[in-house]
């Protein structure tokens, strides 16, 4: 988990809590070290996010605070609706359920006359959908994306020939037959694309390449602009 990350979910484990949270217990529910709390309880602090405790008691939010809230015009809010309905096409299982999840939240609290809009279905994405992968879990590649953690595939090529391959994921693109990962091959040592309906295998290495994806991603971009041999 980044520390954007992180800081947000503080601020939410805190925000009901009616006694001191300690830092223990923060760190085991963001699978985090308890010093990294230490150093995000700091971090909020000097930005001025009202949280009084110290180390070995807890930690508590001032009664008070609330995030700014996020306002949507009525354009923003069916653009985010048929960005909903658009991923609903895709094979990625976990995102489909996160999709319908904002979805019943976003028509919960909309004012008229988008309320008629949900009432009346009348956003709608068309196309073929795309089936989920079998071996490889793409809420895994995602995570893997954001913590930048090494994955271990094995890879069935065009002509059916498996290789096992230590990559570095940094972008998965979504098409509408299939998803590409788009990783650092440790075997080739470049950028390449894999298909997500020909990996046989897929798991997490306890590997990391910490600062690394900006990096190799600007590397993918800059390719795209290489002219055609």
């Amino acid at each position: 988990m980044r520390k954007a990350s992180r800081l947000f979910e503080i601020i939410q484990i805190l925000r009901p809590a009616r006694k001191p949270v300690t830092a223990a217990a923060i760190a085991a529910q963001l699978e985090v070290t308890i010093r990294s709390i230490y150093r995000d309880i700091a971090a909020l602090q000097a930005m001025r996010v009202p949280i009084e405790g110290e180390r070995g008691i807890g930690y508590i939010l001032r009664p008070g605070f609330t995030l700014p809230p996020l306002m949507l015009s009525i354009e923003e809010t069916e653009a985010i609706v048929l960005a909903l309905a658009l991923l609903d096409r895709t094979g990625d299982t976990e995102l489909r359920r996160a999709a319908k999840r904002v979805n019943r939240k976003i028509a919960a609290v909309v004012p008229e006359p988008l309320a008629r809009t949900f009432s009346a279905d009348a956003l709608h994405a068309w196309g073929t959908v795309a089936p989920s992968p079998d071996a490889v879990d793409l809420a895994l590649v995602r995570r893997a994306i954001r913590d930048e953690q090494k994955l271990l595939i094995d890879y069935r090529d065009e002509p059916g020939n498996v290789t096992n391959r230590a990559i570095r994921p940094i972008a998965l693109i979504y098409y509408s037959q299939t998803a590409n990962i788009v990783a650092w091959c440790e075997l080739r040592n470049a950028i390449r694309n894999f298909r997500a309906d020909r990996v046989t295998h897929c798991e997490a290495r306890d590997d990391f390449f910490p600062g690394q994806g900006d990096r190799l991603r600007q590397v993918w971009i800059d390719g795209w602009q290489q002219p055609i041999a």
